[in-house]
């Protein structure tokens, strides 16, 4: 088995489909990071992808470590993205090849029932009709969890509007009562001693943990804020390193890793990150917050590795921009969603988004 050809479907700057394809007519589907797609297909096309043509897909694990040896020069968040659209259409083409869901190439079934917390990405909302939003959901789908926004991104201590925050995280908590989880994303807003001032009120309130509260470049104030605070402290989505992963674990800088798979590199590296929580003892919860093909690699990856055993992330914005690519959409009862045990991903790329897509194709070696 060897690989001929890898494809992009892109629509608009947002996301790109990847189709893998082989020479004895097998064929995987996969997808870039979203966001910036344009820029990550450009990466595919011109560099990454014509690494693997002419490669066995089987040899895949070994393979992503000697393109990242050779890529030292461009090493970094554009290449990772690109190489997750490769990297997931190569999983659900093996998958496929052997009649298998993906989680069972990825070490086999540790749960079938995924627990889902929902993610709210509105800092526009009041707490009130937040608060209300989720009360609906609970009914609607029995979430259990949820998390909410707080700060500004990377927002050096500012609010959307004076005394939000606060406000929110007292008011949530008050209307959806102690029985239900909630979790809060600052995603980078403040430095070490308001991220320990906004952690004390979650703790007074009994949040679950305590997302990114400092700038995900300043990985000394967060493990500050987490050596202080009694809370749980998560982050992780931001980054592309490997090395830096482990140094983020090994120094317990954090209480909960959340690598994104897109952001990674996919499944083959996201899959280590989630081996060195569990060898020291943490907990993952990989980064996914719309419904993109994200969200189907996330929960193969939860259904697969021991360490991802709490509560996953699961977008409850609409995003139209990311409907209509595939079916079936996981759904989520009863707070859990279910792991299908088709081939593969288990989902199938719409002709209608395909016909509508810009196409691209590289099918010929590199000659760097």
């Amino acid at each position: 088995m060897k690989i001929t050809s890898i494809e992009t479907f892109s629509r608009g700057p947002l996301l790109a489909v990847v189709r893998v394809r082989t020479d004895d007519g097998h064929e995987g589907w996969g997808q870039t990071a979203p966001y910036y797609a344009d820029v990550s297909t450009g990466m595919l096309h011109s560099y990454v992808a014509p690494f693997f043509i002419g490669k066995d897909p089987w040899d895949w694990e070994a393979l992503v470590d000697a393109f990242t040896s050779k890529s030292h020069k461009v090493y970094g968040s554009v290449l990772w993205r690109a190489l997750c659209g490769i990297d997931s259409a190569i999983y659900d083409l093996l998958a496929k090849s052997v009649q298998r869901p993906v989680y069972q190439l990825l070490g086999g079934t540790v749960r079938t029932s995924i627990p889902v917390y929902g993610s709210s990405m509105s800092r526009k909302t009041t707490p009130e009709a937040e608060a209300e939003r989720m009360l609906a959901l609970r009914e609607s789908h029995g979430f259990e969890a949820f998390k909410l926004r707080i700060g500004n991104v990377m927002g050096r201590d500012t609010d959307v509007w004076p005394g939000r925050s606060r406000s929110m995280i007292a008011t949530v908590r008050e209307m959806l009562g102690s029985d239900v989880v909630l979790h809060a994303d600052a995603n980078g807003g403040y430095s070490a001693p308001e991220a320990i001032r906004v952690g004390r009120i979650l703790e007074d309130n009994g949040y679950g943990h305590f997302e990114e509260p400092c700038a995900y470049t300043d990985l000394e104030s967060t493990a500050h804020v987490a050596d202080v605070l009694d809370i749980p402290v998560a982050a992780g989505e931001q980054e592309t390193s490997l090395p830096q992963f482990h140094r983020m674990i090994r120094t317990r800088t954090v209480d909960i890793i959340q690598p994104d798979i897109g952001y990674v590199g996919g499944l083959a590296r996201a899959r280590k990150v989630l081996q060195m929580a569990e060898a020291a003892g943490l907990t993952a919860a990989p980064h996914s917050a719309n419904p993109s093909m994200i969200q189907v690699f996330n929960l193969h990856l939860a259904a697969s590795q021991p360490s991802a055993s709490g509560y996953q992330e699961w977008g409850i914005e609409e995003f139209p921009y990311f409907q209509g690519i595939y079916s079936p959409m996981p759904q989520v009862e009863n707070g859990h969603v279910q792991m299908t045990t088709a081939p593969g991903w288990g989902v199938e790329i719409l002709p209608e988004f395909l016909k509508a897509a810009d196409h691209a194709i590289t099918d010929k070696p590199s000659t760097r």
